[in-house]
């Protein structure tokens, strides 16, 4: 079994340990049941089995259909944890919770985590003096039960533990310095959350409630988020955190020069030495022994390696210094509390790595680990397998191997799976990093630099040049450099599809500095042969020489369907019928261990036409209206795996609507059977006909009981039953024609990848098939255009910091290490300055070799000179931005320089600088920049930091997890909430059991929970899950990512409805100033943000600032969505209830008849929408006269006036609560049965209806469904950076 199929935690105690959760129970099953029976852990016994079904019914088990379904259950046991009595050195004993399922390892990261146990790595557990093996699970232990009592005995060192002491030592001394954060290394990323809650929210968010007393609340906006600011800092992006000011320990931890010690002292048990400078400032060598830790006699410059007096011996290395100096002994235990005090979440590590684009100015202090970790270069040194390399493809392929009969197997592979990705993605983006920066020898260092190729760690590296003319047909370099991301998504896809005995490369695609490389893993015993012997499928030179194989095609059929690719025929050179189940070029190699590999598997998916002028051949009408095909640059154009999925289902509506409307003309006159749409239905016009059927008058729609019955139809042939009428036959035949299916008696559309693809030639006897395909192919590419593009909007800021990069990377290319800094900043100064004539400053005459050799000329990666990039000017750039909007996305810039484009665009300067330094991996410092300054540039070189890598690989699904959380979704759409809470709460359990405690999708599930529990009523719990999932989103998706604004949202709700009021507005002008940043004030769902902020400023009395914010939602939302929107009403109705706030009658009256209006024409007079807001108006009339009289009053008899009492009220909160729960969404639904009932029986009219109508005429969501009764709505997601 390889390293990393072992669970997790098992892997090497230098893991950052992280909180508990509980294990999975399925690790290994128990010897005593049957092996059909999976044990499964649950948190009591519910709705585990319904799961397991719901599964099955989702088409998991697609990809082995020889499974059974029946003959396994899945038996929900209780996880009946117990307690362990636990003693070590020199503190009192204490009680620990485990469950039968852990490991022992499990509580040594526990016991290396706990603030008094910390400081110990080294050491072994006993019961009754027996050792207990590490690797043991809890259950299998003899004798160890409730009330156990387990020794920490300390283990003699090693050289090995002895690294890890230090390694951990120094982890828990940089536990709360942010630097690895910032610097983006090992899986850190930031977090800044606890800055605007101050702190945890507490376990149950019970804290003590701040803010039932108005008077406290400081409610005032930083100035720069105000409706109407200009203002967008940089520096609020990354607040200052108070503890980041480190406690200093010590001055100075690092290895002695004095090591490896020699062979006497080793015989004396000297393992290494370390030099330490306490903050009093006392020099010590320091000994580590296989007894620990000891004060030696050595100084920098004389080894005498005896014990000094006293030599302080102790086992543990913080020991030792606690006695050396009380400053360490202050603030280690100091720095300890408090990191124990943060959310395990802010400090677990995420299993892929995020870099920020910004980081603050930073002092570089010495660093062991560190430096040592930069000197061995750790190349094969991972961890957890000390002294070898790993081997990648072994660990890759054998994961995929293992059994996935059952819940507990499927778990135990997916984790292995995810594990492995994770850990080869870290090493081939530092591989890839290594290569670029020169630090790799190549494997044929003869050949020019472009051609070179690298093997480092058993990882093998690519550049993306056109090597040998492989791809001179297709666009040459440009096409090298699409290739490997196609081909990655081709990797990806057939992962997903995971048929046994087909095998994929590991893959990853790295961009650095204006590079990308591919790195994979190795086909053992490839580099031995020739690409020629080893191919037995495919072809290698793009279709001239084609081979097949039937093992091949055997594997490769079963992903056909999933994948929608036909089984085709292709001539080879010499003629000759090949059948392929690919496209031509993905290539199947036997490897040596006998494993069926496919590589190149970059055109997985059929080509888009509106991008391939093929001679000839006429596009459909509505790609020619709009001016397509266009040339690109590539011909390696495919559509996206979405879009051929969308369009599929497209097809199968119709053909459900075009089945359903033949049977309905069949039924109404038997006598003309030869309906319309048997006389146009060849495959040409059938199409268009089936359009003119979409059409007529919506007749389908009313008969959903037509659509059943096809269903039914198609069902019976499909079971190949005599049982079907030759009639019905027909419906079904004609059906299938008109939409393009392959099978004449079902819906099956499938693709022939290799259509349009230069060089490749069909035999005569598919000529019928392949005129189909071209159709096929037309129709996807204008129903891209018609169907899908509408939907999409076209954001000019990513048109141009695109365009800047394709610039960028050609820069950059040409660029010396030590210029990068220079170049990079002399870029942005070109691209973003108002500064007309930046110039460039090259490095220093002393630095650059007098002599310029031959050879050095040749290192350098790109062909230009190495100073070309000096003599950029803003003008030439921008008009290159200019012309590649045009060549590349054929859309035409109105602009000459930034300025122009800010203005004539409505775009922020501050906002292009994020995208295109996401885009490139810059790291920028954090300051002010003056943009906009004409007097010297914005950019320094001090200013760039950094150039990380952009990294795409696979992300490797956990497929029940995933299963449990969509049933748990659709439960929860069809009004069962608590059953859909304990399916997501189980899906919770499962993904933590595959990805570990930090996931994106973990993410998704918190904040469904969240919702759930705040709409159950359960706010407390609610704070809990919606906290995790806001720091989750922080860490795993980066600071200000729009889901991350999103969860901020989300979180200053819950904390709004547990009495946080405070704790609320920080949170929301923290998201307010993301958006600001991340894309400025004019987006639609700022006018969401504002209503929110606005709301909760009413609630608090602050009546004119909540206007400033609800008169801007107002303006947005009537922008973006028309003036007769019910969003614009609330809108109205909000502004209104402000003004009657502060006795502002006449204007309350003139917002809420806007709204009246907008309700009584879109919902009409009956509906309760209307009446309310009647209601309302009548109510606020009365107030205005009330006050009228009372002034007239005043008027009249002065101060002696005889005044009634007016009634000002200051919202309740309850009201308020209401009001946020209804703009965001949530509707709490008082259920009573019969209310149920008809909840239900609306749900499922609903769904019949909208699969009539999907791929038909959609109503208008803004026109017909009233956002906040009928249905809870999704929020509209943001676009995504």
């Amino acid at each position: 079994m390889p390293p990393a199929a072992v669970p997790a935690a098992a892997q090497g105690a230098e893991q950052q340990p992280g909180p508990r959760g509980r294990r999975p129970a399925e690790t290994q099953q128990r010897p005593e049941h049957p092996s059909g029976m999976a044990l499964m852990n649950g948190s009591g016994p519910h709705e585990s089995l319904k799961g397991e079904k719901d599964a099955r019914q989702n088409g998991h088990e697609e990809a082995d259909p020889g499974e059974d379904g029946n003959d396994q259950e899945v038996i929900v046991i209780q996880d009946t944890g117990f307690t362990v009595k636990i003693c070590a050195p020199a503190i009192e004993p204490f009680s620990l919770q485990v469950s039968p399922q852990e490991m022992v390892q499990e509580i040594h990261q526990v016991l290396m985590d706990r603030e008094d146990t910390c400081h110990r790595t080294c050491f072994s557990l006993q019961l009754d003096g027996n050792v207990l093996d590490n690797f043991a699970e809890l259950k299998t232990i003899e004798g160890l039960q409730e009330g156990s009592l387990l020794k920490v005995v300390e283990e003699p060192y090693t050289v090995r533990e002895a690294r890890i002491h230090v390694r951990h030592i120094r982890d828990l001394l940089k536990s709360l310095d942010p630097s690895d954060a910032f610097n983006g290394v090992d899986c850190n990323s930031l977090s800044f959350l606890s800055v605007f809650t101050e702190g945890d929210l507490g376990d149950s968010g019970k804290r003590k409630k701040k803010g039932t007393e108005m008077e406290q609340i400081d409610c005032t906006p930083p100035e720069h988020i105000l409706p109407g600011s200009k203002e967008r800092p940089l520096c609020a992006l990354q607040p200052q955190n108070r503890d980041w000011k480190p406690l200093q320990c010590l001055k100075v931890l690092t290895m002695s020069g004095w090591n490896p010690p020699p062979g006497n002292r080793k015989m004396h048990g000297d393992l290494m030495y370390l030099y330490v400078i306490t903050v009093e400032d006392r020099h010590v060598s320091i000994t580590a022994s296989t007894r620990g830790f000891y004060l030696n006699q050595s100084t920098a410059y004389n080894f005498n390696p005896k014990p000094a007096n006293p030599s302080f011996l102790s086992h543990s290395l913080v020991e030792l210094l606690n006695q050396i100096s009380p400053t360490f002994k202050k603030n280690f235990s100091a720095l300890q509390k408090k990191r124990v005090q943060r959310h395990p979440f802010e400090r677990i590590a995420t299993p892929f790595q995020v870099y920020s684009w910004t980081a603050p100015q930073a002092e570089h202090a010495m660093d062991c680990v560190r430096a040592e970790d930069a000197y061995t270069s750790r190349l094969g040194y991972e961890e957890h397998i000390p002294g070898q390399t790993r081997d990648w493809n072994e660990e890759l392929q054998t994961t995929r191997e293992l059994p996935r009969k059952n819940l507990p197997e499927r778990l135990l592979r997916e984790r292995a799976i995810f594990k492995v990705h994770s850990d080869f993605t870290a090493a081939a983006t530092r591989g890839a990093m290594a290569v670029i920066d020169g630090n790799v020898m190549a494997i044929n260092p003869s050949e020019e630099t472009k051609m070179q190729m690298f093997i480092w760690n058993n990882i093998f590296f690519s550049l993306g040049f056109d090597v040998r003319d492989h791809y001179k047909d297709f666009g040459g370099d440009v096409a090298a450099y699409v290739a490997p991301t196609n081909d990655l998504n081709g990797v990806r896809t057939y992962n997903a599809v995971d048929v046994e005995g087909l095998y994929t490369l590991g893959t990853v695609v790295v961009d650095y500095r204006g590079y990308r490389v591919t790195a994979q893993s190795i086909i053992p015993g490839i580099l031995e042969r020739e690409q020629e012997q080893s191919v037995i499928y495919g072809s290698i030179d793009f279709g001239k020489t084609v081979v097949s194989h039937p093992k091949y095609l055997e594997l490769l059929e079963k992903t056909s369907r999933p994948l929608k690719i036909q089984k085709h025929k292709v001539l080879n050179d010499k003629n000759e019928e090949v059948e392929l189940c690919s496209s031509v070029e993905c290539k199947g190699i036997i490897g040596n261990d006998g494993r069926h590999y496919i590589l190149d598997l970059l055109r997985t998916f059929p080509p888009d036409l509106n991008f391939l002028p093929v001679e000839g051949e006429e596009m459909p009408e509505e790609c020619k209206k709009m001016g397509f095909p266009k040339q690109h640059r590539h011909k390696l154009c495919c559509l996206r795996q979405e879009l051929v999925d969308a369009f599929v289902e497209h097809r199968y509506l119709l053909f459900m609507k075009l089945a359903a409307l033949q049977l309905m003309q069949q039924k109404a006159n038997r006598q003309e059977s030869s309906s319309a749409l048997e006389n146009g239905a060849s495959p040409e016009n059938g199409a268009a006909d089936s359009e003119k059927a979409e059409s007529e008058d919506g007749k389908i729609d009313d008969n959903v009981t037509g659509l059943d019955q096809v269903k039914e139809l198609a069902e019976t042939m499909a079971s190949d039953d005599g049982a079907v009428d030759p009639k019905s036959r027909e419906v079904i035949r004609n059906a299938c024609k008109a939409v393009g299916s392959i099978s004449d008696t079902s819906f099956d559309i499938r693709f022939n990848p290799d259509i349009f693809s230069p060089g490749v030639r069909f035999p005569d006897s598919s000529k019928e098939e392949v005129q189909d395909q071209k159709q096929l192919l037309k129709d996807a590419a204008a129903f891209l255009l018609s169907c899908q593009i509408p939907g999409l909007k076209i954001g000019i800021s990513e048109l141009i910091t695109r365009s800047a990069k394709h610039i960028f990377k050609t820069y950059l290319q040409g660029v010396e290490l030590s210029g990068l800094s220079a170049a990079i900043s002399h870029f942005l100064n070109c691209f973003l300055s108002s500064f007309p004539n930046p110039i460039a400053h090259l490095p220093a005459d002393e630095l650059v070799s007098k002599k310029k050799n031959k050879k050095r000329k040749n290192r350098n990666l790109g062909n230009a000179d190495n100073t070309a990039w000096a003599s950029m000017t803003p003008q030439e750039l921008w008009k290159n931005i200019c012309s590649e909007a045009k060549n590349y996305f054929d859309f035409s810039l109105e602009c000459e320089n930034a300025d122009q484009a800010a203005e004539v665009y409505n775009l922020q300067k501050i906002t292009l600088l994020r995208e295109i330094s996401l885009k490139t991996g810059v790291q920028i410092l954090l300051k002010e920049y003056n943009f906009d300054n004409r007097h010297k540039p914005t950019f320094t070189e001090e200013d760039i930091l950094n150039i990380f890598p952009v990294v795409k690989h696979v992300n490797p699904k956990a497929s029940d997890a995933f299963h449990f959380f969509q049933s748990g979704q659709a439960k929860v759409q069809q009004g069962f909430l608590k059953e859909g809470c304990e399916l997501i709460n189980e899906a919770l359990n499962l993904f933590n059991n595959v990805y570990g405690a930090m996931h994106v999708e973990i993410c998704a599930c918190l904040r469904l929970l969240a919702r759930l529990n705040y709409i159950m009523g359960d706010y407390s719990e609610a704070l809990s899950n919606q906290q995790k999932a806001v720091l989750m989103s922080e860490r795993v998706l980066g600071i200000e990512h729009p889901n991350t604004i999103q969860e901020y949202m989300h979180l200053a709700l819950y904390c709004f409805a547990n009495s946080q009021l405070s704790t609320a507005l920080n949170l929301l002008y923290r998201a307010r100033y993301l958006m600001l940043l991340v894309f400025g004030e004019d987006h639609p769902e700022m006018a969401l943000l504002d209503n929110n902020i606005g709301l909760v400023l009413h609630g608090v009395m602050e009546y004119d600032l909540s206007l400033r914010f609800l008169e801007n939602a107002l303006a947005i939302s009537s922008k973006y969505h028309s003036s007769k929107s019910l969003k614009v009403a609330l809108s109205h109705h909000l502004v209104a209830r402000v003004y009657e706030s502060k006795a502002e009658f006449r204007s309350a009256l003139q917002h809420e008849k806007e709204g009246y209006t907008i309700y009584k024409n879109q919902l009409g007079e009956h509906h309760e929408k209307t009446k309310e807001s009647s209601e309302y108006l009548k109510y606020l009339t009365q107030q205005a006269v009330a006050l009228q009289r009372t002034m007239n009053e005043i008027y009249k008899n002065g101060s002696n006036a005889n005044i009634m009492p007016l009634k000002f009220t200051a919202p309740s909160m309850a009201s308020v609560l209401e009001q946020l729960n209804i703009i965001n969404g949530i509707l709490f639904i008082p259920l009573s049965q019969k209310d149920l009932e008809n909840l239900k029986a609306e749900v499922q009219r609903r769904q019949q209806l909208q699969e009539s109508i999907k791929g038909g005429e959609q109503l208008d969501p803004e026109d017909k469904a009233v956002e906040e009764k009928e249905a809870e709505p999704r929020m509209p997601p943001l676009p995504s950076p």
